[in-house]
């Protein structure tokens, strides 16, 4: 039950964050083109991948550090942290064909979704 409180803590802080940035980002930049989602997809992707290694490799942290953070706060905050932390995993490990089929059907079956589901909610 604890490691579910701290995965909600986080999650309450990441998504949270990424509604401020977004609407910030359209207010001072621009609303033409999503760029409080590539804000936020860059930076939870620097903030996972940052803090994975840290934890990992740099200093042995208590799992409701990783359950705060990398599940929960990058988790509210941007999905494509995941992505792009595993993604270049695989290429530090030499695993082409993981490496591209990763960002193939990430990318691929990601889009189709959202076409789907557009497709749905415009068929309903």
């Amino acid at each position: 039950m604890r490691a579910y409180l701290w995965v909600s803590l986080g999650a309450i802080i990441g998504a949270n964050l990424r509604y401020f940035v977004s609407r910030l980002a359209a207010k001072i930049v621009s609303a033409n083109f999503p760029y409080g989602t590539l804000f936020i997809n860059v930076t939870g992707s620097f903030i996972l991948g940052l803090f994975m290694i840290w934890t990992t490799e740099r200093v042995f942290a208590d799992p409701k550090w990783r359950w705060l953070i990398a599940i929960g706060f990058c988790g509210a905050y941007t999905t494509f942290s995941s992505y792009a932390f595993e993604t270049i995993a695989y290429f530090e490990q030499g695993h082409w064909s993981l490496l591209a089929l990763n960002i193939l059907s990430n990318n691929v079956l990601c889009l189709a979704a959202v076409i789907a589901g557009a497709a749905l909610a415009r068929g309903i």
